[in-house]
């Protein structure tokens, strides 16, 4: 009966998340929101309450919400680990004036404001400082939806506000320790903060130390090996390894899975990492989210809601004006400091994740977590309108000989070149380009040659070109070329279908084997097509006919009129484009 019911329960989620997810993604709403709402509605306190009087409710809603709730927690270790594996010391060290200037500037004052407000209304400083921490976060996966759909994640409010957000993702971390110890000394905030920090510290390089001797080998050698499921293995037990080891230390088990996160970040497996948990990420984070709205009571929140709506209003208010002051304090325009304010006003969802692990540990009470986690909700419904009407007042501010161009990135940078396969022929090719100073990213799924080109500087990634996912986080929308070298003919056909999917005019060059596999490329999509063993005959015919007492400018002629049959006449016959 229980495994019965455990099932159902199960399908009831992912009915949740095949329906109510893609409905609120077409309203152009986060799915979190959706998950929050379904898991109000499907749980005890929503349809629930009528499952005596009306007995055939039991089949679509939680019956055990506690049985889903390990899942839901493991949603929440590979939640910090996605977001450590897209932190980079690189990136951060390019930003590091908005991510550790205005982005301090903000969580900071908004956590300090909001903490204070807290204590006003009667809470102690531990509790008052959590819910200060946590509503001073926004919620990235909303503001970089509505940048990227608007186009402006490029341009300078794009970067200013990723720059924020990058200090309120590192800060997730912090602020977890900072809760778990808070529990343990039962609510001291000066004490707790000294042995986060200590804590932190050991735990950070007890895992480095790991990550750096075993973890990189580990995953080359099962790349050798060919299998992604051996990869994909190794990547869970890095996630649940490092979580086991910071809670042995008495940490939370989301620092371990955030740490593993940054180790695995700076490895050139990185992208395909990404691309292989991605649909488990966000079936665990979705479960996590209908758990946090299966404990929220709505009757409750009823008769509360003067105060969800005062302080929904007054937290957008209060966090909107700080981020223009600290955008225009680290001199941003106005229309800038406008827009920023406007997408980092509201709280986020890291605002669940911090108030239920406060009330797992006991700090924060039940009723109070459920405001909280209610203004919470009701400002990220709220932001895409915020945002579009900020994008109307920062449009206003705009100098008049600029208006025309608000949505062009002001240095925008030149295309790079993808090249998919670095192995000989790739990487001979690279080299030339790279002394004609060409920015190159290339594709490989070799781990050794991998590991070379990295050491040597070059920006490469482990992956199938072939996938769409790759090619995305290569940078597809934005190379000006492609170049395909990959020598297993299958393979290169399909990188080249990939890349004409969703670059219908972009320039494809590619190597083929012979004839067939020559024009089977031209059919799936490519501009132009090398023959390798037809330009392997004529370089070597050059010499031949040389031998044979022709002068060099005659072979060379001889030879060009050789590769135009073999190539076509372009003018009879363009066979070299699609």
């Amino acid at each position: 009966m229980e495994n019965e019911v455990w099932l159902k329960d199960v399908a009831v989620f992912l009915a949740a998340a095949g329906i109510a997810a893609p409905f609120f993604r077409a309203l152009k709403q986060s799915a979190v929101l959706a998950f929050l709402l379904a898991g109000v509605l499907l749980g005890p306190f929503g349809l629930g309450r009528l499952v005596e009087s009306i007995p055939w409710l039991h089949f679509v809603t939680i019956s055990d919400p506690h049985a889903v709730e390990p899942m839901g927690e493991a949603g929440i270790l590979f939640l910090l680990f996605m977001l450590g594996l897209e932190l980079s010391f690189g990136r951060l060290w390019a930003l590091r004036k908005d991510v550790f200037g205005l982005g301090a500037f903000q969580v900071l004052l908004s956590a300090t404001l909001i903490g204070a407000v807290a204590m006003f209304m009667g809470l102690e400083a531990g509790p008052a400082s959590v819910i200060g921490l946590s509503l001073a976060l926004s919620s990235t996966a909303i503001v970089m939806q509505i940048l990227i759909e608007d186009r402006k994640a490029a341009t300078p409010t794009g970067r200013t506000a990723f720059s924020v957000l990058l200090f309120q993702d590192i800060m997730v971390a912090p602020i977890l320790i900072l809760v778990g110890f808070l529990g343990i000394g039962g609510g001291s905030l000066l004490p707790a903060i000294g042995q986060a920090v200590i804590g932190g510290a050991f735990a950070i390089a007890f895992i480095g130390l790991v990550g750096r001797f075993a973890v990189r080998p580990a995953f080359q050698l099962a790349a050798s090996a060919g299998g992604r499921e051996m990869m994909l293995a190794l990547t869970l037990l890095a996630v649940l390894g490092a979580s086991a080891a910071t809670a042995y230390a008495g940490l939370s088990l989301a620092l371990g899975a955030f740490l593993a996160g940054l180790l695995l970040g700076e490895t050139e497996f990185k992208t395909q990492i990404e691309i292989d948990l991605e649909p488990f990420k966000g079936l665990l984070i979705g479960l996590f989210f209908m758990t946090v709205g299966m404990g929220v009571d709505p009757l409750e929140l009823a008769a509360s809601w003067p105060i969800i709506l005062g302080g929904t209003s007054a937290l957008i208010l209060g966090k909107g004006v700080l981020v223009y002051s600290g955008a225009r304090l680290f001199g941003k325009p106005r229309h800038v400091g406008v827009q920023v304010a406007t997408l980092l006003g509201p709280a986020g969802e890291f605002a669940f994740v911090v108030v239920g692990a406060a009330v797992a540990a006991n700090v924060i009470g039940v009723q109070v977590a459920a405001q909280i986690t209610a203004m919470a909700g009701l400002s990220m419904l709220i932001t895409p309108f915020i945002a579009r009407a900020g994008s109307r007042l920062a449009d206003r501010l705009l100098p008049g000989d600029l208006g025309v161009h608000n949505h062009a990135p002001d240095d925008m940078p030149d295309g790079h070149v993808i090249i998919a396969g670095y192995g000989r022929v790739g990487r001979l090719l690279g080299e030339l380009l790279l002394e004609e100073n060409a920015d190159i990213i290339a594709i490989d799924t070799d781990p050794k040659r991998i590991a070379q080109c990295r050491k040597d500087g070059i920006r490469i990634y482990y992956g199938d070109a072939g996938r769409i996912e790759t090619l995305i986080k290569a940078g597809v929308e934005s190379a000006a070329q492609f170049i395909v070298t990959v020598d297993n003919p299958d393979k290169a056909e399909r990188v080249v279908r990939a890349v004409r999917s969703r670059r219908k005019d972009a320039p494809i060059t590619a190597r083929a084997t012979d004839r067939k596999h020559a024009d089977r490329l031209i059919t799936a999509g490519a501009s132009f097509v090398i023959h390798e063993a037809a330009e392997a005959a004529l370089q070597l015919a050059v010499h031949a006919l040389q031998d044979f007492g022709m002068s060099p400018d005659a072979a060379r002629a001889r030879i060009t009129r050789a590769r135009e049959e073999i190539y076509g006449d372009p003018e009879k016959e363009p066979v070299d484009g699609p």
